[in-house]
């Protein structure tokens, strides 16, 4: 099992105020809100402003963990903002967040891994903290997808949202939260999902130049409800854990259809899975964290239950944590 030295201690997120239903995307393209809903179970999603970024979506879910649980910032000292949808380029949205907040002494990166950032984020913090080489770490999921879509291409624009979410962890090796993880990446399927850049081929493949999300969504959907359940089942023979010792799955939220087939593949119950897709669509890798505090709000979340964390998305990476809820 994997060794933990490191604890979750808080938790935040922000959702911008704006919000954009089913309707009114009717508005927009062709389609309406049976449809999605049959296909998604997404019935609306939040929009930043205009001038509403990444990381001014982190700072507002950092600011929420600070009030909510009376945490000092000040001896931080790593800063992990999982995201795809930074800024810039570079400084890095990290290294705002570390500006607004006024945090003196801190490394800062952001890290991409998609809709399985957040996962990853988690388990690099963990590995920093159990090595001691950090003691205090915040762990950011915030996303403006928004800004990367074509609100002309139904099959990608009904899907996604802006949000952000933030855990606190720190050193504590008597009461670590972290079980086992398991991660994996499929990089040979990345042209089904992808966001152009510099490049415009992939393998041999034409990409659309557009600068925006593009998606094969059918390949997509085949991939992740066939490797998200052996990776589930991988996690937990590796922790030795039956699925019956699972309290709470809390996927990324892509797709309610995907998360059904993911369930009934694994033996996974959906009365005990927690998403965040209903009411803000696919939000990247801010989807886990803002599932999360949506279940501890709720009084789903106790202490000491556990916890198993899957995201997946582009790359294709894959990332699961089984973890203890210590907040």
């Amino acid at each position: 099992m994997t060794t933990s030295k490191a604890r979750i201690t808080a938790i935040g997120s922000y959702v911008p105020e704006k919000r954009l239903t089913n309707h009114d995307l009717e508005k927009l393209v062709d389609t309406n809100d049976e449809w999605i809903v049959q296909r998604t179970g997404i019935k609306e999603r939040r929009i930043a402003l205009a001038t509403e970024f990444t990381s001014d979506i982190s700072v507002k879910a950092v600011e929420n963990l600070r009030e909510r649980f009376k945490k000092s910032l000040d001896d931080v000292d790593m800063i992990i903002a999982c995201t795809m949808t930074p800024d810039f380029k570079t400084p890095s949205v990290s290294a705002l967040v570390q500006a607004k907040l006024g945090i003196k002494n801190t490394g800062a990166i952001d890290l991409n891994a998609a809709c399985s950032g957040f996962a990853y984020g988690l388990h690099i913090a963990n590995g920093l903290i159990t090595a001691g080489l950090n003691k205090k770490v915040l762990v950011i999921g915030a996303e403006t997808f928004s800004k990367i879509l074509d609100y002309s291409d139904r099959s990608t624009c009904i899907l996604f949202g802006d949000g952000g979410g933030a855990v606190l962890v720190e050193f504590d090796e008597k009461n670590p939260s972290f079980i086992e993880a398991h991660m994996g990446t499929n990089g040979e399927q990345a042209h089904n999902l992808y966001c152009t850049d510099l490049s415009h081929q992939m393998f041999g493949n034409e990409l659309e130049v557009n600068g925006f999300v593009n998606q094969n969504g059918r390949e997509v959907y085949k991939w992740a409800v066939n490797t998200v359940p052996k990776g589930v089942t991988a996690l937990l023979e590796k922790a030795g854990y039956e699925t019956k010792k699972v309290d709470w799955f809390v996927p990324h939220s892509a797709n309610l259809r995907i998360i059904e087939s993911i369930c009934s593949r694994t033996g996974l119950s959906l009365e005990q899975t927690i998403y965040s897709l209903e009411y803000y669509g696919n939000t990247s890798a801010a989807s886990i964290p803002l599932s999360l505090d949506k279940g501890l709000q709720e009084g789903k979340l106790k202490f000491n239950d556990t916890v198993l964390l899957y995201g997946f998305g582009g790359g294709l990476t894959h990332a699961g944590m089984l973890i203890k809820w210590s907040i």
